[in-house]
C-alpha cells in the first residue's frame, strides 16, 4: 500500500505509515548507510587517533610528543587535501540514494570543471559535502550500533520461546512457555521499532538535503527552475508570435494582395455607368484599407526592421510613428543583441511610448539605448504629468514580468507632476 507522500517525514505523520512500504524503505536506506559509513568511519577515526592522544595528554597536563604532533599535522593535511575527493562522490551517491525516502529532486550545486579541477576547493558546496561526510563518519556508527543492539533485543524477545536460555541484563531467563510474555512484548514493540527506524532515516535524509543541495534546503533549486520555466514560456510565446507573423505575411497578406489586384483589374474593365461599378469600387477600396490594417498588424506582431537590421533601427522606426515627438539615442555601434533581448527591449519601448501618448499628456519623449558592461540599458523618459501607477492598468506590471522573464529588471520613477523615467536593464 502506498499513499501520496513526497518524503519519509510526511509519511511518518500519517496514521497509515505502518501499512505502507515506507518502514521497509527506511530500513533499506539505513542498512545501505551502514555499509557506506563503515570504511569512511574507519579511516576518519584512524586519522583522529593522534588528536585524541594529544587531547588526553593536555588533560593530564602533559605536552604531546613530537611523533604525535607530526601525526596530527599529517592527518590534518590528508583531511584537507583528500576529503573533497572523497566527499564529492559520496555526495553524488547520497543524492541518488536519497530517492529511497524522498522523491523530491536534489540537484548538484555545481559541476567540476575539467579544465580547472582545483576550483572545487573554492566552492562552499564542496565543504558542505565534506561536513556531511565528517558528520556521517562521526555520528552514524554509534547511532547504528545502538539501533543494532535494539534490533537484537527485539529479535530476542520475539524468538525467546525457542531459546534454551537468554539473559536480560543480570537476569537469566529460560526459554519455552515462560518466555511467551516476552514474545508478546516484542510484538507490541514492533510498531515502536518501525517508527524508530523511520525517524532515524528521516533525520538522515533531512541532514543530506540540508548539506548536499544548492543552498542547503533546495529552495535555490526551486527558484532556478521557476526562472528557467518562466524564460521557456517567454521563448515559446515569442516563437508563437513569430509563427503567427510568418503565417499572416506569407499567407493572408499575399492572398489579400492578389484579391486587391483582381478587384482593381475588374474595376478597370467595368464601365463606370454599370450598376456594379459603385459596389465593386467600394469593395476595392475596403480591400486596400484592409491591406494597410493587416500590414500594421503584422508590423505590430514583430517588425521586419527588428529582425533584419536590429534594435537601434527598430527604435528609430518606432519613434517616427509615435504621435508624440520622440528623440532617439541609440548608436549603431551597439550592434546586434540576443534575440530575446532585442524583442523584449523593443516591445517595452513600444508599450511605454503608447502609454506616453495615451496617459502622460506629454509634449516630448526620449528613448536612450546604451551598453552597460555585458548588458544593455533602455530608458524612456517623457515630460508628462507623471504619477504612473502599475496598478492602474497601464501594462507596467506585464512589462515588468516580461523583463524579468528575460533575466532583467524594470525600474520606474514617476513623481506626480513629472517627469516619468522608465529604465530597463537587460
Amino acid at each position: 500500500m502506498v499513499f501520496n507522500a513526497e518524503h519519509l517525514a510526511t509519511a511518518l505523520r500519517d496514521r497509515r505509515y505502518l501499512r505502507t512500504t515506507w518502514p521497509w524503505r527506511a530500513a533499506g536506506y539505513l542498512s545501505i548507510t551502514g555499509v557506506i559509513v563503515l570504511p569512511l568511519a574507519f579511516v576518519l577515526w584512524l586519522l583522529l587517533i593522534p588528536w585524541l592522544v594529544a587531547g588526553r595528554n593536555l588533560i593530564d597536563g602533559e605536552t604531546p610528543n613530537l611523533v604525535v604532533m607530526v601525526l596530527m599535522a599529517l592527518g590534518a593535511l590528508l583531511i584537507a587535501t583528500f576529503s573533497p575527493l572523497v566527499a564529492l562522490p559520496l555526495a553524488a551517491l547520497e543524492r541518488q540514494r536519497l530517492r529511497m525516502i524522498d522523491s523530491r529532486p536534489l540537484a548538484a550545486p555545481h559541476r567540476i570543471s575539467a579544465t580547472n579541477p582545483l576550483a572545487l576547493f573554492g566552492h562552499e558546496s564542496t565543504w558542505r559535502a565534506v561536513l556531511y561526510a565528517v558528520v556521517l563518519a562521526l555520528f552514524a556508527p554509534p547511532v547504528l550500533v545502538l539501533a543494532g543492539v535494539l534490533l537484537t533485543l527485539e529479535a530476542t524477545l520475539l524468538f525467546s520461546p525457542w531459546l534454551a536460555e537468554w539473559n536480560l541484563g543480570d537476569v537469566t531467563i529460560d526459554g519455552g512457555p515462560a518466555s511467551i510474555p516476552f514474545t508478546l512484548l516484542g510484538i507490541v514493540l514492533i510498531p515502536v521499532w518501525l517508527y524508530l527506524i523511520g525517524g532515524l532515516a528521516a533525520a538522515h535524509g533531512a541532514l543530506a538535503r540540508r548539506l548536499l543541495g544548492s543552498g542547503g534546503d533546495g529552495l535555490r533549486d526551486q527558484l532556478t527552475e521557476v526562472s528557467r520555466s518562466r524564460a521557456r514560456l517567454a521563448d515559446a510565446f515569442d516563437a508563437e508570435r513569430k509563427r503567427i507573423e510568418r503565417d499572416l505575411h506569407d499567407g493572408a497578406q499575399h492572398r489579400l494582395t492578389s484579391l486587391t489586384l483582381h478587384l482593381g483589374m475588374a474595376r478597370l474593365d467595368l464601365p463606370e455607368d454599370s450598376p456594379a461599378a459603385a459596389p465593386l469600387g467600394q469593395a476595392h477600396d475596403q480591400a486596400k484599407e484592409l491591406m494597410v490594417v493587416l500590414r500594421d498588424l503584422i508590423h505590430g506582431i514583430r517588425p521586419q526592421t527588428l529582425s533584419d537590421v536590429g534594435l537601434p533601427a527598430a527604435l528609430w522606426e518606432l519613434a517616427a510613428s509615435s504621435p508624440v515627438p520622440v528623440t532617439v539615442e541609440a548608436p549603431d555601434t551597439i550592434g546586434r543583441l540576443p534575440e530575446r533581448v532585442e524583442t523584449t527591449a523593443y516591445f517595452v519601448a513600444a508599450e511605454a511610448l503608447t502609454n506616453v501618448a495615451r496617459h502622460a499628456g506629454a509634449t516630448a519623449a526620449q528613448v536612450r539605448l546604451t551598453r552597460s558592461g555585458d548588458g544593455v540599458v533602455l530608458e524612456i523618459q517623457d515630460d508628462g504629468r507623471g504619477g504612473a501607477d502599475p496598478a492602474a492598468g497601464t501594462g507596467l506590471t506585464g512589462l515588468a514580468d516580461r523583463v524579468a522573464a528575460a533575466g532583467g529588471r524594470l525600474l520606474l520613477a514617476s513623481p506626480v507632476g513629472g517627469p516619468t523615467l522608465l529604465r530597463v536593464e537587460l
